[in-house]
This record gives structure tokens, C-alpha cells and sequence, in this order.
């Protein structure tokens, strides 16, 4: 079927344009992609490339309008389009209505959502003052934001932040310093800006005894090299809070001396200034965590601790730093003073067992438990693993044999409440796929509401016995294409075999992948119309992960392409997915079409 508008637009929109371009009657490769461009067209280089190759060294504007024609003709849209034109050509601002209300599952659009979205998508000025769409604006509202997979106003901090700390999911990093390996890697400033920006609120950060009183950050006993610890506090001062508003913590692996603890405190307090937090809210011991709206714009410490929070209440209450009752404890364990008092809300301490914990810690006291323990712990004890994050803040961290830092899977921790579960910001794969995907949520500002069954202190839930307690969410996927997908690395002619798995991750009783079948030697517009059901028990806790990769041969895949959101963050109806890299880049333009139904 031919684009009924195109060429019109084309030609009645950008006739000087092109006239100026196509004066000499061809023109090359380089003044097509500049055409395109202005056309406002998403196109992927490598692509286009791959479609004048099949020319000659120049095209005439005949040659060009096929080759838009082969970017911008979109069957399975072009299909839906005339499925709501009566005439094929145009929708009226009553068929575009019906289309929002009917597919989109937009139940509250009027005539003005309608005549606002012709407003701004159709490009022909004749047709908008008719209050009509063409096919033209139609692909420009189905390529937009507004029909996006991801719910737009998740976009920004939507969730209740007046919670205690210990109710949210808390994006967090392990061994922030490191771009690499564990053992021979380089240390880098670089770490803590990148995990900085992506919204991460708990940072690691290995302190050592430097050279000339001045402590250090590396891998421990290892050849990675060194940064000063100076230079890092000034790197978290600087990128703070420009991804998000909500309080960063510090946690120090601290081995320096006392003498050079004193140093690090010195640091923090000059270099953070008042963003550094140094004595609770209100200068009371609290009973419960403030709430990250109440620790705004704040950077926390999390180290060990000698004496009480009531004796550095009390110290900070006369502006020096006095006396601790006792001198052998500070001797003892070998901490400075000066560090031990900026530990206000994050004061680490040594899990022992659940029934430990509940008797002995304080509500400012938090755990750090090595993946391999806190594993054993949740296979044999889930639901009080959830009854102590339900009371203190517990943060998970790689074990120490991943020397190449590879990462475990943060979903099972983060099933039985877990708020910092710190994964290698610098490794890709799964792992980061699912973080990322999940931390996108909520503005990505780094802090995510925990559901109600893990914040209760009387909770009776267990990931591993979900059947039964309520009534599970049926989740229907309808892959309908791809557009422009990422070519191939193995592929000479530019092209892949394209195959795309969707997975759901959450309680195990919700894990599952399901992958369509593959399309051959099609990168740029693979159709395959494959539905898929899900029945999943906890929403609350799944995330949607859609992974497309080309096969090269039945047991081996190349990856292409993914995207993860939240189950709960999806739009329903017809909706576009973007793709992004192994380093987390968008793959602009490329994407899925698929329709989505849940309830």
C-alpha cells in the first residue's frame, strides 16, 4: 500500500529545501543524511548507509523519496492508521479519540486531548487547521513520548518520601572507585561522578594510609591504582545532588590509621560543608530514621562508631570535642574520634542473627552482609530477613572472589526487602540491566517506596510462597516489530537475525523468559506478531526486561539491544520500546513495537 502523504509533505513543506539541495539533480551520501536530519526522521547511520549502497555513488530525489519511503514506511502502523481512517487519508479529531480511548486505554481523553495531540504532531498546516490527522502526523504521535512503554509520570518523584530511610530501595554501588577489575584495574574520579549522575545515593569508598599524612582510596592489597581521598569527597561534592535531591550516604571501608582518620574528617567537614550531615534533626536520639525528604541536599557517613549518638549529641552541642566515657573502646577498635562522630543514622554494625539484631540494635545501626551469607539467609529464613529490613537498613555487597567484578543477581535481595543492594556500577550485563531498569522509576532520583509487605513489622510474606495471597496480575505482550535495530558485529552486509527474549524478573515463583522466533537477515524492520502471557504473583516487585539479540546459530546469540522497567511503570495499548547498549547508551532510533495489556 502507498503512504497516502509523504511526498505531498515532502515537497509542500520543504520544496525550497530540497530544490536547493537537489539544484545539480543528485546529490551524495553525506547531503542525504543532512536532508533526513532535516526532515526531523530518526535514522541510524550504519543503516541508511546499508540502503545507498544499493545506488550509486549519488541519487536524484527520486532515489531520495524511496529511500525515506524504506526509513519512514511503517507497515504495522500504516495498518493500524487505516484500521481508525474511514477514508484511508486522514483521522478526525473524533477517529483519534476513539483510537486513545479504545487502544491506549486512555479512558479519560476528550475532543481536546485529541485536538491537542493533532496540535502538535500533524506537520501539514491545511490539515491542522481541519483539526485532522494524516498518516504523517499519525507515525509522529506513535513515535513520540506520549507513546512510550514508560508511564511519563514516573518520570518524575511521584512516591510518598516522608517514610523512614529504612522503607526504600536505595540505589547503591560497591567499589564506586573502580572502572575495571579488582585486582590490576585503574581507580577513578570517574567512578563516583558516572554513579553520581545515574541517580546512585550509597557510595563505597576503600580508605588506606597515603604517603605525607594524606589518606588514600585503591583496592586493598591489590595493583589498582590510587586516588586521593580529598580528591573524591570533592568529586561527591560537585555531582551531589544534581541527579537527585535526596541524601547521599558514604560508606567508608575504613583502614587508615587514627591519625589519618582525623585527616578524613577534616576533609569531609571542609569540603562538604553544611551538606554534610553532623548531628541528628533535631538533636535528639531518634526512635525511628528520618525520612529522605527530612535529609534533603545531606551526605551521611557510614563507618564504625565508639560511644554513644548521645555523647556526640552532646559534643556537638558544645562545639568541641570533649571526652568519650570510654578511652579503651576508642583504642580498642582504633577509630578517631573526629570520624566516629560524623556517624549519625548509618553507624555499621556487625550482623550476628536475626534474633541478635532485634534485641541489641538501634534503630540507627545498619548491616553490611556479604552475598553468600545473606543468600543462605534468605533461602532459610525470608520472612525475617523481611521483619529486619523492616526495621533497620541492610546493605548487600559482592563477595570477594568476583576479582573481575561481576555482579549477582540484586533481585533476590531485593524480594525480601533489602534497601542497599550494592552492585560494580562499572560491569555490564544483567545485573546492571535490572538495577537500572528499576531505579528508573521514581524520577530516578535514587530512592523507591518499598511495598507495604516489606515495610510491615508484622509481615507475613515470603518470596518463596506467594500462590494464594492474592490475586496475581495477568500481563499479556504483543511483539509486533522492531525498527532499525542494531546490525550485527558478525554481519558483513550490515543485517542481524534478529531474536528478542522477554523476561520477567521478581519472586522466583515469577521468573520466567519467553522468546519469539527469529526473523532472517532483517535489522530494519523485522515483523513477528507474537503474543505472550505472564501470570505474575507480586507486580509490585517485577520488572519487564525485553532483550533483543541476533542468533548466530542455535546456541549462541549476540547481544543487540535491551530495555527493563517496572511491571508497574508500563503504559498499556500500543507502545514503543527503546533499546539501550551493554553500557546503558540509547540505541536512538532503535526500537520494539508492542502492545501491552495488563489487569
Amino acid at each position: 500500500l502507498e503512504m497516502p502523504v509523504p511526498r505531498f509533505w515532502l515537497f509542500s513543506n520543504l520544496f525550497q529545501f530540497m530544490t536547493d539541495e537537489f539544484r545539480h539533480g543528485k546529490i551524495d551520501l553525506d547531503k542525504t543524511l543532512k536532508l533526513l536530519g532535516r526532515m526531523q526522521l530518526g535514522f541510524d547511520y550504519i543503516h541508511v548507509k546499508y540502503i545507498f549502497k544499493r545506488k550509486v555513488r549519488t541519487i536524484n530525489i527520486e532515489d531520495f523519496i524511496a529511500i525515506y519511503r524504506t526509513l519512514a514506511h511503517r507497515n504495522e502502523i500504516q495498518e493500524l492508521f487505516f484500521s481508525y481512517s474511514p477514508n484511508h487519508k486522514i483521522l478526525t479529531e473524533a477517529n483519534l479519540l476513539e483510537f486513545l480511548k479504545k487502544e491506549q486505554f486512555e479512558t479519560e481523553a476528550t475532543e481536546a486531548t485529541a485536538s491537542e495531540l493533532i496540535m502538535r504532531y500533524e506537520p501539514i498546516e491545511e490539515v491542522k487547521k481541519l483539526n485532522q490527522m494524516t498518516f504523517e502526523g499519525f507515525l509522529r504521535y506513535m513515535c513520540s513520548t506520549d507513546c512510550a512503554i514508560f508511564k511519563q509520570e514516573h518520570k518524575t518523584v511521584y512516591q510518598d518520601m516522608s517514610y523512614s530511610l529504612c522503607d526504600y530501595f536505595i540505589s547503591s554501588s560497591h567499589n564506586t572507585y573502580l572502572i575495571s577489575d579488582q585486582l590490576i584495574g585503574p581507580s577513578h574520579l570517574w567512578g563516583y561522578s558516572s554513579a553520581l549522575l545515574k541517580g546512585c545515593r550509597c557510595l563505597e569508598i576503600d580508605c588506606w594510609d597515603g604517603p605525607q599524612n594524606d589518606p588514600i582510596v585503591y583496592h586493598g592489597h591489590t595493583l589498582t591504582s590510587k586516588i586521593t581521598f580529598a580528591s573524591v569527597i570533592q568529586v561527591v561534592e560537585k555531582y551531589a545532588f544534581v541527579a537527585s535531591d535526596y541524601p547521599i550516604v558514604l560508606s567508608l571501608e575504613n583502614h587508615c590509621s587514627p591519625k589519618q582518620q582525623e585527616v578524613m574528617a577534616d576533609y569531609l567537614e571542609k569540603i562538604l560543608g553544611d551538606k554534610l550531615l553532623t548531628t541528628t534533626i533535631d538533636e535528639t536520639v531518634p526512635t525511628e530514621l528520618p525520612s529522605p525528604e527530612a535529609l534533603k541536599f545531606k551526605i551521611l557517613i557510614k563507618n564504625k562508631k565508639v560511644g554513644t549518638l548521645q555523647d556526640t549529641i552532646l559534643r556537638r552541642g558544645i562545639d568541641t570535642h570533649g571526652e568519650v566515657k570510654d578511652k579503651e573502646t576508642v583504642k580498642k577498635i582504633k577509630l578517631a574520634l573526629e570520624l566516629s562522630d560524623l556517624v549519625i543514622y548509618t553507624k555499621s554494625e556487625k550482623f550476628v542473627s536475626f534474633e541478635n539484631q532485634r534485641a541489641n540494635q538501634h534503630c540507627y545501626e545498619n548491616n553490611s552482609i556479604g552475598e553468600l551469607k545473606a543468600r543462605k539467609l534468605v533461602k532459610q529464613s525470608a520472612n525475617e530477613f523481611i521483619l529486619h529490613t523492616a526495621r533497620f537498613i541492610a546493605r548487600i555487597y559482592p563477595k570477594g572472589t568476583r576479582t573481575n567484578s561481576s555482579n549477582y543477581n540484586p533481585q533476590e535481595f531485593w524480594n525480601v526487602g533489602c534497601q542497599m543492594v550494592a552492585l560494580n556500577f562499572q560491569t555490564p550485563g544483567q545485573q546492571m540491566d535490572l538495577q537500572n531498569g528499576k531505579f528508573v522509576d521514581n524520577g530516578g532520583c535514587g530512592y523507591l517506596l518499598k511495598p507495604e509487605f516489606l515495610r510491615d513489622r508484622y509481615s507475613k510474606f515470603n518470596p518463596h510462597s506467594v500462590i494464594g495471597n492474592q490475586n496475581p496480575t495477568m500481563l499479556s505482550i504483543k511483539l509486533i516489530s522492531g525498527y532499525q535495530l542494531p546490525p550485527s558485529n558478525l554481519s558483513r552486509s550490515n543485517k542481524a537475525d534478529p531474536i528478542v527474549q522477554i523476561e520477567i524478573h521478581g519472586v522466583p515463583e515469577d521468573q520466567v523468559k519467553q522468546q519469539t522466533c527469529v526473523v532472517r537477515n532483517n535489522a530494519l524492520c523485522p515483523r513477528w506478531n507474537e503474543t505472550f502471557t505472564f501470570t505474575i504473583q507480586v507486580p509490585e516487585l517485577a520488572l519487564v526486561r525485553f532483550c533483543v539479540e541476533d542468533q548466530i546459530s542455535l546456541v549462541s546469540n549476540e547481544f543487540l539491544g535491551q530495555y527493563t522497567l517496572p511491571l508497574l511503570s508500563m503504559n498499556k495499548g500500543y507502545r514503543h520500546v527503546p533499546l539501550y547498549s551493554k553500557l546503558g547508551d540509547r540505541l536512538d532510533p532503535a526500537s520494539l513495537f508492542v502492545y501491552i495489556w495488563y489487569y
